[in-house]
């Protein structure tokens, strides 16, 4: 038998508030959305300012992203490599960079999704999210 790491609600709020600190410091106008590993929405934050529609996007990046266990954005990088059969991938609708898996000794624990600039700002909203609990 296993043991597996599972995010809390503090985790959560860490997370959160660093995603959203990262997007202020930028003047990005985002939505935030933190799922756990099998892509259940813990959390959504919609920034001022940020488009209605990512508030769809957004958690569906989290959810590829912790589905899949890798980033969102290597979903993205084969469709555009020619692979367009995976769009029919079932259950995975947020194929953009911007989803980014949160990993503990090789355990998938959810992941954050962020829309709303170009993907790479969205990535390293997400990011600047997961490395305030220190991963």
């Amino acid at each position: 038998m296993k043991t597996t790491h599972v995010l809390e609600h503090s985790d959560i709020k860490q997370i959160a508030a660093a995603a959203e600190a990262e997007a202020l410091k930028n003047q990005w106008a985002v939505t935030i959305a933190i799922v756990d590993a099998g892509g259940h929405l813990l959390h959504l934050a919609r920034l001022d300012g940020a488009a209605p529609l990512s508030a769809h996007i957004a958690p569906a990046k989290a959810h590829s992203a912790a589905l899949g266990r890798r980033e969102s954005k290597g979903y993205e990088d084969m469709i555009n490599g020619g692979r367009t059969s995976f769009l029919s991938a079932p259950a995975i609708a947020g194929m953009l960079e911007g989803g980014v898996p949160i990993m503990k000794d090789g355990q998938c624990l959810g992941a954050v999704g962020v829309s709303g600039v170009k993907s790479t700002e969205d990535a390293q909203i997400a990011r600047a999210g997961i490395a305030a609990i220190g991963l």
